[in-house]
């Protein structure tokens, strides 16, 4: 079982940056594959960004690549997504995600706006 807590969202304007964090708890956190997707009202939710459990090789969304980064440090069961050079499409709130095999595990989401 993996609990998560998702935290850093908020109000920024275009242009600007933001770093989400994911705090995760009650199992083997290295074990798991990681990923943060999003969802705006009347679209469906989308992948963002992921980071294996083992390389930690990582993967994005055309949408976000070369504005965004996901990261993952094992010792402290985190999973970060940094949010540059944020556009007004970006605002969705933002989930992350842990998965192991057939199991999959999701975080209450946290509100990115981006808007002037």
């Amino acid at each position: 079982q993996v609990q998560l807590v998702e935290s850093g969202g908020g109000l920024v304007q275009p242009g600007g940056s933001l770093k989400l964090s994911c705090a995760a708890s009650g199992d083997t956190f290295s074990a798991y594959g990681m990923s943060w997707y999003r969802q705006a009202p009347g679209k469906e939710r989308e992948l963002v960004a992921g980071i294996s459990s083992f390389r930690g090789i990582t993967n994005y969304a055309d949408s976000v690549k070369g504005r965004f980064t996901i990261s993952r440090d094992n010792a402290k069961s985190m999973v970060y997504l940094q949010m540059n050079s944020l556009k007004p499409e970006d605002t969705a709130v933002y989930y992350c995600r842990a998965r192991r095999g057939s199991a999959e595990y999701w975080g209450q989401g946290t509100q990115v706006t981006v808007s002037s």
